[in-house]
């Protein structure tokens, strides 16, 4: 380890391109601490803290929303806007050519495409989040007016465009994916805090749910770790090809099929798709009409109740998976590949044979993924029975994301060495 360490900091390139990131992280960070003019600081952090609703909401920001900052929305409008394009790419079929046959061109369109719907999304979240608050008691704005509020819109969208233009940097540079890092820094920028309020307000009577809590932090990363770096290998043979006076083929390789297939892209669908009827409901609590008001009340009553709320997280992810695995993992076309090249599955005849081969293959090993995804989703409504600690749960879905951007950091880093160590090759 201290060995790469070194390594990376005598390459002056893959140096430079690390402080970059350090760099624009910062700024992210300094972003986050500056709020708006005219904002009621105060309330929003004490309506913050008593919503897990919103507190999932400003989690993810960067801790930017409860002071209502300059990037108050975070990089959410841009996931939101990848989200819609994906599954836009399924149901239009100019936008399915578009990404398939296109190849780099494609996908560069729909990648401006993505940023162009980012900026409307991102003004009418700041919108809603601005009513939603008010409806929900929380002054947000001390200046009401039609240009005050205009203002204070323009200024969080251009804080989020601005977000993306540096997620967009940092992704160039290849080290690491920029908008994770950004949701990266936002969640690791809560422990500090976390850890200053446990030391703050010890007590000897928690020393047990500490030790408890450390332990099952430990052992969720390293569960985290081994899903994430988990995979099987189905094994590929080629048969041997003669042309002219030369034999090709003959070899043998292995397709990899990871067990967490989607990332952490399900959670955050299930997230979204959780806060969507919460945040509604909220607004509509306080509408003339009594029916509706009812019906607002019930459902936001029903959103806050912990173990509904854990049910249906836990079921969203897994269908998630299942659903973007599918999207993204085609056997059918994987089996034509194989077959093109004069590959084979043994004991597995080429083409429609292979293709339901791989088929059940991927559903068996995404059943896994798809449950441990689940479980860390929902990981603090299981230590919330057994513990009380929740200034330390930064949450099963931010430690799951931490730690998959660390391993994928790594990674694109170590992949920055392997292109200079031309020695290792002999």
């Amino acid at each position: 380890m201290l060995e790469k360490i070194t390594q990376i900091f005598k390459i002056k390139e893959l140096r430079n391109k690390i402080f970059f990131v350090l760099a624009m992280l910062g700024v992210f960070r300094l972003a986050s601490h500056i709020p708006i003019p005219a904002v009621d600081v105060e309330g929003l952090k004490n309506f913050f803290e008593g919503n897990q609703i919103f507190g999932l909401l400003n989690m993810f920001s960067g801790g930017g929303m409860d002071n209502f900052s300059l990037v108050a929305l975070g990089v959410g409008p841009y996931i939101t806007a990848s989200i819609i394009m994906q599954l836009l790419t399924m149901i239009v079929p100019a936008l399915e050519r578009l990404q398939k046959e296109d190849g780099e061109a494609g996908r560069k369109k729909i990648n401006q495409i993505t940023r162009l719907l980012t900026v409307p999304l991102a003004g009418l979240q700041s919108y809603a989040l601005i009513a939603l608050l008010q409806r929900s008691g929380v002054q947000v704005l001390t200046d009401t007016s039609a240009w005050g509020v205009a203002t204070t819109i323009i200024t969080v969208t251009a804080g989020t465009v601005f977000l993306m233009w540096i997620g967009e940097m940092i992704t160039e540079k290849g080290i690491g994916n920029g908008i994770s890092l950004i949701i990266f820094a936002g969640i690791v920028s809560a422990i500090p805090k976390a850890i200053q309020q446990t030391v703050l307000n010890f007590d000897s009577s928690k020393v047990i749910d500490i030790v408890v809590f450390s332990v099952v932090a430990v052992v969720v990363i390293a569960a985290i770790v081994f899903i994430t770096e988990g995979q099987r290998n189905i094994p590929i043979s080629y048969a041997r090809r003669v042309r002219g006076n030369k034999m090709y083929g003959g070899t043998s390789s292995h397709l990899p099929l990871r067990v967490n297939q989607a990332g952490v892209i399900p959670i955050i669908f299930a997230m979204s798709i959780m806060i969507a009827p919460g945040m509604v409901a909220n607004f509509l609590v306080n509408v003339n009409n009594p029916t509706v008001a009812k019906i607002a009340q019930t459902i936001a009553d029903l959103f806050q109740n912990e173990l509904f709320y854990g049910v249906l997280y836990f079921a969203l992810v897994v269908f998630f998976t299942y659903f973007y695995t599918s999207v993204t993992f085609d056997p059918k076309k994987i089996a034509e590949n194989v077959q093109k090249n004069g590959g084979f599955i043994p004991g597995i005849r080429p083409g429609r044979p292979t293709a339901e081969y791989l088929h059940r293959t991927i559903n068996r090993i995404t059943l896994t993924g798809a449950t441990f995804l689940g479980l860390v989703a929902v990981l603090p409504f299981i230590l919330k029975i057994f513990i009380n600690m929740p200034s330390l749960i930064i949450g099963g879905t931010g430690i799951l994301i931490v730690v998959s951007v660390v391993i994928e950091t790594v990674r694109q880093i170590e992949a920055q060495l392997v292109m200079r160590d031309y020695e290792s090759f002999y």
